[in-house]
């Protein structure tokens, strides 16, 4: 008799306990879901709700190859973004939970919309699948993508018609492209290679292999120092000009409410990236310190304009023309020149 209590006992624990993990692995996911939208900003701490820290002895934070007990939003661990982690949890009944959760980090201040005003207008071969856009004195160089069809072009701002082409293999769908100093480099889509060209005759001089963290290449630009790349996420890495394989270092991009993904073409200009996001009709002053947005710029009216028969005619191009920002998309018909107010 003295045996079937301590198993009913047993049992009964086992149970009890059961639930209580259930419910405390619940409260914390909910939790956890609710908090997404708020997020967090660096130097805050993360708080869990009553119920939660009432059956918690400690709580750690895992991210994979690195781990922290301290609950702060430290830039040592948390990117701004979306930053996947586990909560490792400690019961106080001596027990080991583990919770996947998302840390939305958002920046401290809101991003602003920047007012501009469309100054003129240039004519764009509307054949262009425009990946890349720069411009140097009065000459634009253009990345023309599409599998098949990809092509480097250079002509003058205010003609369409080419005055150089270096046309890409087949299987080569060409993306962002950046001038550093006599050369031209640009990215492929999925290639998991770039190009170096020689400037004046767009020349092939070489190819290059970017990082393997980055599988796609998107967007490109230089900084005077440093290559600048997307690859579609939320990151932006910064290549070493000789050796584009090596990562210098990368940040995360977001504004005070919004994670940004889909990071495409980039530009940098007097200490700023600009970055357009596939398939929206803005463009995003980021911080390259930090990748926190500081303002946009909405270009929806232009967009809507270019995009009334194929919603593939998306915004995606950024160049500058002395502090004027000139934008294009893709088959568009036009380059904008926009006087920022």
């Amino acid at each position: 008799m003295k045996k079937k209590i301590v198993l009913t006992c047993i049992v009964t624990m086992f149970l009890v306990s059961c639930n209580e993990n259930t419910k405390l692995i619940h409260d914390l996911e909910s939790y956890n879901a609710s908090m997404e939208q708020t997020g967090y900003h660096f130097g805050e701490k993360i708080s869990f709700p009553i119920e939660v820290m009432n059956s918690v002895k400690t709580i750690s934070v895992s991210f994979g190859n690195k781990k922290t007990s301290n609950l702060v939003i430290d830039p040592r661990f948390f990117t701004l973004g979306d930053n996947m982690v586990t909560f490792i949890i400690k019961t106080k009944n001596g027990e080991t939970l583990n919770q996947d959760a998302k840390i939305n980090v958002f920046a401290k201040n809101s991003e602003r919309d920047i007012p501009y005003k469309i100054i003129a207008e240039y004519p764009h071969n509307p054949k262009n699948f425009t990946q890349g856009l720069q411009m140097e004195g009065n000459m634009i160089y253009e990345s023309d993508g599409l599998e098949g069809f990809s092509q480097l072009i250079k002509y003058t701002l205010g003609e369409s018609t080419p005055i150089m082409v270096t046309k890409q293999a087949q299987g080569v769908f060409s993306e962002g492209c950046t001038i550093v100093g006599d050369q031209i480099y640009q990215l492929t889509w999925k290639n998991k290679k770039g190009f170096i060209y020689n400037k004046d005759s767009l020349a092939l001089l070489a190819e290059f292999n970017y990082p393997e963290v980055m599988e796609e290449g998107w967007g490109l630009t230089y900084d005077g120092r440093n290559l600048i790349a997307s690859d579609g996420s939320k990151n932006i890495y910064f290549l070493e000009v000789k050796n584009p394989t090596k990562i210098i270092r990368s940040i995360s991009v977001a504004g005070g409410y919004e994670v940004y993904d889909k990071l495409n073409e980039l530009e940098y200009h007097e200490g700023y990236l600009y970055a357009n996001i596939w398939h929206k009709p803005i463009v995003l002053k980021i911080n390259p310190v930090n990748g926190e947005v500081i303002g946009k710029f909405d270009f929806t009216k232009i967009t809507n304009e270019n995009t009334k028969e194929n919603g593939e005619k998306i915004l995606n191009g950024i160049a500058f023309k002395g502090n004027n920002m000139l934008i294009t998309g893709k088959n568009w018909s036009k380059i904008y020149e926009v006087i920022i107010e």
